[in-house]
């Protein structure tokens, strides 16, 4: 191992030795005894227990992020790619999250549009948590769960409120340089009679930030906008929900975020925004026969790009996902444990406005539209002889159109089990497999924008599939936890834009498997854990290469963290390192791609309250302490493709950010 990643693992590891220390020296403060990991927990899955993450409201207070790099930074099984905010695309294990149930309050999220767009994210500074649940997912977790889910949790009244008090609100200010500019968030919150209420506004502005190297990297400026809006009220046992989110970032961009192609800096307009609006009903009573949950939302996604190069044939795009739906279902409490039960219902369309300047050479609009029903049943039970289960079936039926007028309908099942068994009070083993039908994957819809009036869905298109196994143990003892999961998911007949044959047809096998291990040991006062995720990709038994489509090679990634308080000094203090282990290939060089090298990069914070203003806190951060040249494992590789060569976009350098947070 060079010296260079020696030395920051060796200074986390100083950090954290000296913060036991520390937290030795205090008041002998009492050990906070972690909850035992097991697969089944009040009634639903414990994802961290099969191998996924969750990133907490504490995790996310301690991290701060600005994008969902940061968001994912301890996270070995979430890799994100890099460059500006609406180019970064989340990818579990190696596969992106459009082959997940992906979630932000319950309000299922569009697809990726576009493998040079990112995925469709909540902005961070709307999040309360974050769960990333890989594999076998629920029949309740929602349609075509191929590789798992991941359930964004935003934050409320309730959640923000101090103790006897019934209206309140934060203030939150920061300026970052290297580009990270100034941003900010003001919310307003509370709670009368029978009704809650929530306000919250965010906003960001800088400049393109420079790589670790001092090359300054175009169309990378932070311009996203946001707000977040919930209206509550309970009566009766009764509570229904009311609730607006809108994201929008508009700035000039590269034309294709997520790679450097060429070296070419040239930068276009273009604006992405996200807007949804959802129900919810619930009971605050609930028996062991009735305890209901209705939901109904409408959202839209925009990607508008209105004036690029003029003359080119793939040149202006206006792409638009609409979708409205809903899930009406109920769990019942019976003996040792309970059954989810329900229908959940969606109708998408999506519409591509291409060829703005050569509109009359070939079609320049083009819709996809998709309907799915789908009734569903997952039962979750704890027994007394150490045995947890939780299965579940689900049945679905999807009809897809494509920009022709071609339909195709059918109707497919999916089953899911995992079975756990407590060998000990602080050991666990576990087994866990399914089977989910997809239905008809379109994939990518974006990537109609550079077909002509040819292309069409091949004739014998049919519904894709996915099977998942994974099997692990975990571990717990007093005041720490620890899981080794071995996961396996494969993919079959995903959607394909065939340019050659001139068909949206099935594509073959696509492959995820490995290993992860996760661990965490807390002191009462501080905390400190690891990750660690080893994941070969393939595609029909080949090396998936870094093409930026659902699939993403990933190798060896790795992280650690400590955090510490130090309430003599009313301080936090805290630390993560990223670590990337080189992954190449003799396929991947065939196909004229380079090594991934090694990285490791290591971000710091400091935060402070003032004694004599508890309400107040202070906070500076260091991103890329050691201004690390690098860019994140899921991204795009350097490739030379002859007439065109691509290039990473790599990561910001060190970034130092001072910011200040006011409730009130």
């Amino acid at each position: 191992m060079r010296i260079a990643h020696v030395l920051p693992l060796a200074g986390v590891s100083y950090l954290a030795l000296a913060s036991v220390l520390l937290a030795q020296a205090a008041d002998q403060p009492a050990v906070t005894v972690l909850d035992p990991i097991t697969l089944v927990a009040n009634g639903q899955e414990n994802v961290e227990a099969t191998g996924g993450a969750v990133v907490t409201a504490e995790d996310i207070e301690a991290l701060q992020p600005a994008d969902v790099s940061e968001l994912f930074a301890r996270e070995s099984a979430v890799t994100v790619s890099g460059g500006a905010g609406p180019s970064k695309r989340i990818h579990v294990f190696g596969i992106e999250q459009s082959k997940l149930a992906v979630s932000v309050d319950g309000v299922p999220q569009a697809v990726t549009s576009w493998h040079h767009t990112g995925s469709n994210v909540i902005d961070p500074a709307f999040l309360k948590s974050v769960e990333v649940e890989a594999g076998a997912a629920a029949a309740d977790t929602g349609f075509a769960a191929a590789a798992g889910a991941v359930r964004f949790e935003t934050v409320g009244a309730h959640d923000l409120l101090q103790d006897g008090r019934t209206m309140g609100g934060r203030a939150a200010l920061s300026y970052g340089s290297n580009g990270r500019g100034a941003s900010g968030s003001l919310a307003g919150y509370g709670v009368h009679k029978g009704f809650d209420w929530f306000v919250m506004a965010y906003g960001a502005s800088g400049k393109d930030y420079k790589s670790g190297a001092g090359a300054v990297v175009p169309g990378t400026e932070p311009a996203s906008r946001g707000l977040l809006a919930k209206l509550g009220y309970e009566v009766e046992n009764h509570r229904f929900e009311l609730s607006y989110e809108r994201s929008e970032d508009e700035a000039d961009r590269v034309i294709k975020m997520n790679m450097d192609l060429n070296h070419d800096p040239s930068v276009y307009p273009l604006r992405v925004t996200r807007d949804t609006l959802s129900f919810r009903y619930t009971t605050t009573a609930p028996t062991d026969l009735w305890d209901p949950e209705l939901q109904f939302y409408i959202s839209d996604n925009g990607y508008w790009r209105p004036n690029y190069a003029p003359g080119r044939t793939n040149g202006d795009m206006d792409l638009d996902a609409r979708s409205k739906g809903g899930v009406i279902k109920n769990r019942f409490t019976l003996g040792p444990g309970t059954i989810t039960a329900g229908i959940d219902f969606a109708r998408k369309d999506f519409r591509v406005d291409n060829y703005g300047d050569a509109a009359t050479a070939l079609p320049q609009v083009k819709t996809i539209e998709s309907t799915q029903i789908g009734a569903f049943a997952q039962g979750r039970f704890e027994f007394d002889s150490g045995i947890d289960l939780s299965t579940g079936l689900r049945v679905d039926h999807h009809r897809y159109t494509d920009w022709k007028g071609a339909t195709f309908t059918d109707t497919g099942a999916s089953v899911n089990g995992t079975l756990s068994y407590r060998v000990t009070e602080g050991a666990e083993v576990f087994v866990g497999a399914s089977r989910t039908w997809l239905g008809f994957d379109y994939g990518e819809y974006g990537l109609l924008h550079a077909r002509n009036a040819a292309f069409m869905t091949d004739p014998a298109f049919a519904p894709a599939t996915a099977k998942n196994v994974k099997a692990g143990v975990n571990l717990s003892q007093d005041n720490w936890t620890g899981t080794m999961t071995f996961f396996d998911t494969r993919l079959e007949g995903l959607g394909t834009y065939d340019t050659t044959a001139g068909f949206l047809r099935n594509g073959g096998k696509a492959r995820s498997r490995g290993v992860t291990l996760n661990g965490a040991y807390s002191w009462g006062s501080g905390r400190v854990g690891a990750s660690f995720t080893k994941a070969r990709l393939t595609r029909d038994g080949d090396t998936a290469l870094a093409d930026g489509g659902t699939l993403m090679p990933i190798g060896n990634v790795a992280a650690l963290y400590v955090d510490q308080d130090i309430p003599s000094w009313n301080m936090k203090v805290g630390a993560t390192v990223e670590w990337a282990g080189k992954l190449e290939d003799a396929y991947m060089t065939a196909n004229g791609y380079k090594a991934h090298p090694s990285y490791t990069v290591v971000n710091a914070y400091a935060e402070w309250t003032p004694p004599s203003t508890p309400n107040l806190s202070l906070r500076l951060g260091v991103d890329n302490l050691l201004d690390e040249e690098y860019y994140e494992r899921s991204s795009y590789i350097e490739r030379d493709m002859g007439s065109r060569y691509v290039y990473p976009v790599y990561a910001p350098g060190r970034t130092v950010t001072l910011g200040l947070k006011l409730n009130f």
